[in-house]
């Protein structure tokens, strides 16, 4: 099984939206991959918590995969390059972590 695990900051303002209002258009947009990308096993999404430190990243995305074909299948794939682009846009950092578990 691969693991993709990828850390947003948002700009405190972008696209015309707030940084609470980008993270939830995220959050929704990238959930709906699961049903729109074959190979997708797992997504979850989560928003910083307001009670936790202000200094964490605003945004994880979590992801499980059957093989590296199917995690880069995902990354060309045009639903989520849609989402990628309008991330983009709207994001000040990114970090992420690509793993075989197990």
């Amino acid at each position: 099984m691969i693991k993709h695990i990828v850390f947003f900051n948002l700009a405190e303002n972008a696209e015309g939206k707030n940084r609470a209002e980008n993270a939830r258009i995220i959050k929704e947009e990238l959930e709906k991959l699961s049903s729109r990308i074959a190979g997708l096993r797992r997504i979850e999404v989560g928003i910083n918590a307001s009670e936790a430190p202000q200094d964490n990243y605003h945004l994880a995305l979590y992801c499980e995969f059957d093989s590296f074909d199917d995690l880069n299948a995902y990354q060309v794939h045009p639903e989520h390059q849609r989402v990628a682009a309008y991330i983009a846009k709207v994001k000040t950092a990114r970090a992420c972590v690509d793993y075989q578990a197990g």
